[in-house]
């Protein structure tokens, strides 16, 4: 049922959604088009789009990078290592805190892959720390080193800043890694 695991297999979902990213970063600055219409606008109908929409969305360059290095080693490093379990955390971390985002978040358009981000440092700590097995408390070291830091921007700061996103990230990336610790085979 599940493919041999392999870096090549592990990277193209997470490729194919930075690449995503960045082709409508693109087409928004070629063109003029202000996409963050398309971002998540709490408890709005037609902000519900955002739910699908927003992580692809950036406010501008050094956002869009900010977001494209953790989503990509956090993203291929979850599908490597954690091929059983990979696509539910993933897709969880996007559509649950998205979710939370549209229901309870500030009412204005909240856009980028930050939310995502957070879930999938979070899960990956968290999931190490409760596992217990040699590989994930590596992967846990690893990561808490790398994005231990990010922590500060689940604390409302800068109004432009959607923490947000940051908090129910983190939340739901607790959540799964607590829930899925408990699988045998990962």
């Amino acid at each position: 049922m599940f493919e041999k695991r392999t870096l090549i297999g592990s990277s193209i979902l997470p490729i194919r959604f930075v690449f995503f990213m960045w082709l409508l970063f693109a087409l928004e600055f070629v063109y003029g088009f202000d996409l963050s219409l398309f971002g998540i606008i709490p408890r709005n109908i037609y902000g519900l789009i955002g739910v699908i929409t927003s992580p692809y969305i950036h406010a501008g360059p050094i956002h869009l990078i900010s977001n494209t290095f953790p989503l990509l080693f956090l993203s291929i490093t979850l599908f490597y290592n954690y091929p059983r379990i990979a696509r539910p955390v993933f897709y969880g971390c996007y559509l649950i805190t998205n979710l939370l985002v549209w229901l309870l978040g500030r009412p204005y358009p909240h856009i980028g892959a930050s939310g995502l981000v957070y879930g999938l440092a979070t899960f990956a700590i968290l999931f190490g720390l409760l596992r217990r097995d040699v590989r994930s408390i590596m992967i846990s070291g690893v990561v808490l080193l790398l994005y231990g830091s990010i922590y500060y921007g689940v604390l409302p700061g800068d109004e432009r800043v959607s923490w947000e996103s940051h908090l129910f990230g983190t939340i739901v990336g607790m959540i799964l890694a607590g829930y899925y610790s408990q699988e045998k085979k990962v």
